[in-house]
């Protein structure tokens, strides 16, 4: 029999387990001391394909995160041991109510060729953590703790690829470029001292490490530490927790010092809420490095001698930049469109695949030398106000059909996301569907930071 339980936890950027587990470690097979495994990095994140009683699916590899957690996006495919679940009732970042969990015990899970055997595994059943429309690919899950904590992990964001060694103490000099830091832990996530400078200030940090957390920085105000955001801030959405939206200023620090290396004007949230409360009484801590500072250095974890080794890489001296137009979209579906796209073989009509499309519908219409196709729709949810985008009369749940004259069939959603991350003043022509109808729009990205 099922037995259900009301836990009441409080996450770091998408979920934390503060549970103590004996599960045995990953291990190599065939014999292995290493492997190399590549990734594709969406929106700053790290998605690796992991292997869940031998499914294969795409994980977000968090470092803030102590348990697998897996999305309830599978169109109902089994994928969990259906032995020993126990039904929970969890609550964390976000504006929303308490959601449903399973705890799952004894499931196989492979990166590579690493092998796990007993692994617990949750599945979240909350819409809004489903990261499949946020990131444009298929997300079924996320991975942290069990990884780090029994391999060596080295993170080469330039490359593309993580590996995964089996721990050893560092030997010998490090290279002349690198820099080895502390760790330290709480609820078995990572922590280091770092510094930001606010008007002058030079204030040190407590910071989580969050590979899974896509921005720069954030970081909780705290008058007494002279942690505030400035006056040259914007109130913004900050993305998804598992209790729903989040939201705080958006602002910058005119440096985030790690060591001797600095990085000038990152930028930086300050969230609000009342589950952000909560998280600033844990062990002093002051906010969390993501992913968008994370990039600029190839990362050498060490969880077993607790220490962190960086080296900048070619992102480092890169603008920090952010979306100036004041929407976020996400991928909902499909939508129709005429392929015209023919050629003629052997004097039949033959019609070219168009690159987006994920499915044909068979019909041809030959009078109109066209056939219906299914391309990704990328949909309006969520306008900041006063935005250019609101200004101009964009609304939510406009489907965008073009940006900038070229249909959003040759883009993947990253790539119409960054369009808007553009200067300061750049020009953006949008073409959108609403109630059937289309509606063409034009507005400049305005940075609120400059």
């Amino acid at each position: 029999m099922k037995r259900t339980k009301f836990i009441f936890v409080v996450l770091t950027l998408l979920v934390g387990f503060n549970l103590q587990s004996q599960e045995q470690a990953f291990q190599f097979i065939d014999g292995k001391t290493s492997d190399k495994i590549h990734f594709q990095l969406i929106n700053n994140l790290i998605v690796i394909p992991i292997v869940v009683n031998n499914m294969t699916l795409s994980f977000i590899l968090d470092s803030g995160v102590t348990k697998p957690i897996l999305f309830d996006n599978l169109n109902g495919l089994e994928v969990l041991n259906s032995e020993n679940k126990e039904s929970f009732f969890l609550k964390g970042l976000g504006d929303g109510l308490v959601v449903e969990a399973v705890k799952s015990t004894q499931n196989k899970i492979e990166i590579g060729k690493a092998v796990k055997h007993h692994q617990t595994i949750f599945a979240i059943y909350n819409g809004s953590m489903d990261y499949t429309p946020k990131l444009g690919v298929p997300i079924h899950g996320i991975i942290g703790y069990d990884v780090f904590k029994d391999f060596v992990v080295d993170i080469n964001y330039r490359s593309k690829y993580i590996k995964l060694s089996k721990p050893k103490r560092q030997d010998g000099d490090l290279c002349r470029k690198c820099e080895k830091i502390p760790l330290k832990f709480h609820n078995s996530k990572p922590y280091i001292i770092a510094e930001v400078t606010i008007e002058n200030k030079q204030i040190p940090v407590k910071m989580l490490l969050d590979t899974g957390a896509s921005d720069a920085l954030w970081l909780f105000e705290d008058a007494s530490k002279d942690i505030v955001s400035t006056d040259n801030y914007f109130q913004d959405f900050l993305g998804y927790g598992l209790s729903g939206g989040l939201y705080g200023k958006r602002s910058k620090v005119e440096a985030l010092t790690i060591n001797s290396f600095i990085l000038n004007e990152s930028l930086v949230a300050f969230p609000t809420g009342e589950s952000i409360e909560t998280l600033k009484k844990i062990k002093d801590r002051n906010g969390t490095i993501g992913a968008e500072v994370l990039k600029r250095f190839h990362l050498t974890f060490n969880y077993k001698e607790s220490y962190l080794i960086l080296k900048k890489n070619a992102n480092f001296n890169k603008a920090f930049s952010y979306n100036k137009s004041g929407i976020d979209i996400e991928h909902h579906g499909v939508r129709l469109i005429k392929n015209y796209n023919y050629k003629l073989e052997n004097g039949r009509l033959v019609y070219e695949q168009t690159p987006a499309a994920t499915n044909y519908i068979t019909n041809v219409n030959p009078q109109n030398d066209f056939r219906l196709v299914t391309v990704p729709a990328f949909e309006i949810v969520n306008i900041r106000p006063n935005s250019p985008a609101q200004l101009i009369g964009l609304q939510l749940g406009d489907v965008i059909l073009e940006v900038n004259g070229s249909d959003v069939e040759k883009y993947t959603l990253q790539e119409v996301i960054q369009l808007f991350k553009g200067p300061d003043g750049k020009k953006i022509t949008m073409l959108v569907e609403r109630q059937g109808k289309p509606f063409l729009y034009e507005f400049y990205l305005k940075d609120l930071l400059n």
